[in-house]
């Protein structure tokens, strides 16, 4: 799935909500998308697959470590370094010079995590700390497959939305209720809460 996809299949909504006809698709289709925004929000990243490597840029926390966002493959990476401060990434690093983390794609004894942090552990020159952004990644963005609980996560949170309708007061539009379903909900943020980051720095 693309990066901004949905996370659960609207389709795959109807079934759990034994919905026989097509009455509701768009309705369906906005809880389950306020759901998946959501999730995003609430656990400050994406899960889904960029599909090809861009360039983003990062300020990097220390001279030995960058936080990134979420990319899933070394296939066409590149990482360079602007080190006079002059918004030109002249530098190529060597993947002597760096090391990418989590370790072996284990994060709390689950594998298949992305990477998301950079190491510095060459002998060169560590990251330049300067007024812009230090570091420019080129990467494929994004996790290689959805994590079970996040879709699970999900389909909890879009269903909650879904029947907001049916309440005393209603909703004329979903918004901010996918943030609100998921991060009030015990069961959905227990699921997220081990895929929960803080912003990472992009300028």
């Amino acid at each position: 799935m693309a990066l901004g996809d949905l996370y659960v299949d609207p389709e795959d909504l109807k079934v759990r909500l034994d919905i026989d006809d097509n009455d509701d698709m768009v309705r369906l289709s906005g809880a389950v998308g306020a759901a998946s925004r959501g999730i995003e929000t609430f656990c400050g990243r994406q899960f889904n697959d960029a599909g090809a490597a861009t360039a983003r840029v990062f300020q990097p926390t220390s001279d030995c470590l960058a936080y990134v966002d979420d990319f899933h493959t070394i296939t066409g990476l590149v990482i360079k370094s602007d080190d006079d401060d002059d918004g030109s990434f002249e530098r190529t690093w060597t993947t002597a010079d760096y090391e990418l983390g989590p370790l072996n794609g284990v994060v709390g004894g689950e594998s298949g995590w992305p990477y998301s942090k950079v190491r510095h552990v060459g002998w060169n020159r560590g990251f330049p700390r300067l007024r812009r952004a230090g570091l420019q990644v080129t990467a494929r963005w994004g996790w290689a497959s959805v994590p079970a609980a996040v879709t699970e996560a999900c389909r909890i949170a879009a269903e909650e939305i879904f029947k907001l309708r049916d309440t005393p007061f209603g909703v004329g539009g979903y918004g901010d209720f996918g943030v609100i379903r998921v991060r009030d909900n015990p069961f959905t943020s227990r699921m997220l809460m081990p895929y929960k980051r803080s912003s990472v720095l992009v300028a």
